[in-house]
């Protein structure tokens, strides 16, 4: 995919204006319009090329669908959960965020949360301002020497766990992806989650709201914790069942909990925010100057560099795509898309097993960015709008084409250095070779047939298949060139096999009638590239 021209972004929520100034800095269109109701945002929506959010605006599918001219979605912040990214990444919409903007003002938010668990702070300040002395009823715990449960090791997870070290807290935890040696390395032994319920005094999560961790902490695992334990919050609502949460809390099985998060934000039900040892802010994560000012200033470089072509860091959805600005990676990306287009053509069919082959050692790590790529050429010129890096994986698979990929690190000569790139259609003899020469994408196979010099694959292309021996076809072509008034630019035959041979050709302009070439060819097939 090739990233259209960015030229108007929408602001829809408030952000720190360092965001609208950076954006204006590079050359950008802003329209700063906080508060939108859901009719203004699709009216505002429709022309415009990018759109900035915080918390407050839901980008649906609807505003997704109404947004004709829309490349990319930026969250100011961490979660995506206002963001339907399956509909975004349907529509080729790139989706990035600023995942470290906002980590050490929602890790400082935890700890102090945990603190005011231990010594009951906000009771004991509402308490005073009511006119009470109460020295008796808030009888807090020292945190040192009790073991902290960090679920979720991320950058929030891990500086919420070196923090609480300092007073003293043992801290275990349990991350799906972090590996015991690297969560060891600050200080984090980690443990099945079976083995954490029982052993904690304090839980804190710090997870994203997926289905695996909705309901992370419900009936059946407060049973298992220790009686009073205290449970912190300040990652996703419904990670902790509200429900599950309020049971314990009544039974004593839970001591106390601490809230910046809700299912529904604001809660409706009041029971939660309102029972004594409940203390809850509203959302206040990621709420301070510099964390508002931190995610701003990235959310608006991520987007200025994306429109210079510089790069895309923070991407959510379609990471093949962020391969696409390396001056190395975007000719491979092209003959990726260009194999699959040329296969899809030969093979006159899009459904099915495709297999993509790396060979040789510059390709090692391609495939990540080579498979969206050529599912990308096997859907070009269907029925969906448009097929981009970032939908492609999607597009194809709801197609009922599934692209695998291998790779060996030895590739024949002359391509050893460079690289080489097969796909094939599986249970046909359909396979299609290129590589890259300088910067061009170019064939050197086509279903077993080599071509001694390689053919670029670039603009308007015609391929026919005819016998070898028979050349009235390019003499055919030569007149239907002459009467459209178009250009011959290159031409590529390949070896014979099986008595027949391919020619490939690079045109000034397409042809629009092949109805007298076809009667002297095999098959012949047209398109751009």
């Amino acid at each position: 995919m090739a990233v259209g021209k960015l030229q108007k972004v929408l602001i829809s929520d408030s952000l720190d204006p360092c965001c609208r100034e950076i954006l204006q800095a590079g050359g950008l269109r802003v329209q700063e319009k906080p508060g939108l109701s859901k009719e203004e945002l699709l009216r505002e929506i429709r022309d415009c090329d990018g759109l900035i959010v915080r918390s407050a605006t839901k980008v649906t599918a609807e505003v997704l669908e109404a947004a004709e001219r829309l490349q990319v979605v930026g969250r100011a912040g961490t979660g995506v959960d206002n963001v339907d990214v399956e509909a975004a990444t349907r529509k080729g919409v790139l989706v990035m965020n600023t995942p470290t903007g906002n980590s050490l003002s929602a890790a400082e938010l935890t700890c102090g949360m945990i603190l005011c668990l231990a010594r009951q702070i906000p009771q004991a300040a509402a308490s005073m301002k009511e006119g009470k002395w109460d020295r008796k009823k808030y009888m807090g715990m020292e945190l040192n020497g009790k073991t902290l449960a960090v679920l979720g090791l991320g950058r929030i997870g891990r500086e919420v766990a070196t923090r609480m070290q300092a007073f003293g807290m043992k801290t275990i935890g349990y991350d799906p992806i972090i590996t015991p040696d690297v969560s060891a390395t600050f200080g984090v032994e980690q443990l099945p989650l079976e083995q954490i319920w029982p052993r904690c005094d304090f839980i804190t999560v710090h997870t994203p709201l997926l289905p695996s961790t909705t309901g992370l902490l419900n009936d059946s695992t407060f049973a298992k914790c220790r009686r009073g334990v205290q449970v912190v919050n300040c990652a996703r609502g419904g990670i902790v069942d509200e429900g599950a949460l309020l049971r314990a809390l009544q039974s004593g099985q839970c001591g106390g909990a601490a809230l910046d998060v809700f299912t529904q934000e604001p809660p409706k039900d009041r029971d939660l925010v309102n029972h004594p040892n409940v203390i809850s802010c509203p959302h206040l994560g990621a709420s301070t100057r510099e964390a508002q000012s931190r995610c701003g200033k990235e959310i608006a470089m991520q987007i200025v560099d994306m429109a210079m072509g510089k790069g895309l860091t923070g991407i959510v959805n379609g990471q093949a795509l962020s391969k696409a600005f390396s001056p190395q990676t975007k000719p491979w990306i092209a003959l990726a898309r260009a194999l699959g287009t040329v296969l899809h053509t030969v093979g006159k069919q899009v459904q099915g097993s495709v297999q993509v082959c790396t060979l040789g050692t510059p390709l090692k790590e391609a495939g990540s960015y080579l498979t969206p790529a050529v599912a990308a050429g096997m859907l070009a010129g269907g029925t969906q709008k448009e097929v981009t890096l970032v939908n492609a994986t999607l597009l194809a698979q709801e197609a009922g084409l599934k692209v695998t990929t291998t790779h060996s690190d030895v590739a024949p000569e002359p391509d050893s250095s460079t690289g080489l790139v097969q796909v094939s259609l599986q249970g046909t003899p359909h396979q299609v070779t290129g590589t890259v020469q300088g910067s061009t994408p170019v064939l050197r196979e086509i279903n077993g047939a080599t071509f001694k010099q390689p053919a670029p694959l670039s603009g308007p292309l015609l391929i026919y298949r005819a016998k070898a021996s028979d050349a009235s076809a390019l003499a055919t072509l030569t007149g239907l060139l002459s009467k459209a008034g178009a250009q011959l630019l290159s031409y590529h035959s390949s070896s014979t096999v099986a008595g027949e041979q391919w020619s490939i050709m690079g045109l000034s302009a397409p042809l629009s009638n092949l109805g007298e070439l076809k009667t002297r060819v095999t098959e012949v097939f047209q398109f751009h590239l």
